[in-house]
């Protein structure tokens, strides 16, 4: 079921914890704690989003730095690119879901070269408790219907 989303850059701002996936990267154990953090930015006269990846891997804090173009006047459609060595990489991503009080979201990946389609669903709170778990899953269920995502927590 495809929702009519219209937000803001400020909407974004700030550090999400991704709680929901699919996506390998997350799911073979060597990389834990995955978080995103926006800011507002340009890039190429462009606005934007500064787009860092945040995850503990071996003991350590990694990221990975890119930026974000917007796609539509709605504020939901987005290109990545990395930064640096990773700047001949793009993924193209989209809001599909966010929560009323917009402190969890659901966005979903487009296939790359070197990364499946996916989905996360992502939280302000790490820690969300129980009452907007039930909320995120009724959320999974009715965005993506039987499609399987597993709980990072």
């Amino acid at each position: 079921m495809e929702e009519k989303l219209s937000l803001e850059q400020d909407d974004y701002i700030g550090e999400w914890h991704v709680l929901f996936t699919d996506f390998p990267m997350w799911l073979k154990g060597k990389r834990s704690n995955p978080r995103f953090i926006y800011q507002a930015g340009t890039r190429n006269g462009k606005e934007g989003l500064i787009d860092t990846v945040r995850y503990e891997q071996a003991g350590r804090t990694r990221e990975i730095k890119g930026f974000d173009f917007v796609l539509d006047a709605q504020y939901t459609r987005f290109c990545w690119r990395g930064n640096g060595l990773m700047s001949l990489l793009r993924s193209n991503w989209r809001l599909i879901h966010i929560s009323r009080d917009r402190n969890w979201a659901i966005i979903r990946f487009r296939k790359t070269l070197f990364t499946p389609e996916g989905v996360d669903v992502i939280c302000r709170n790490r820690e969300p408790g129980e009452a907007v778990l039930a909320e995120m899953k009724q959320a999974i269920k009715n965005c993506l219907g039987m499609r399987k995502l597993s709980f990072l927590g």
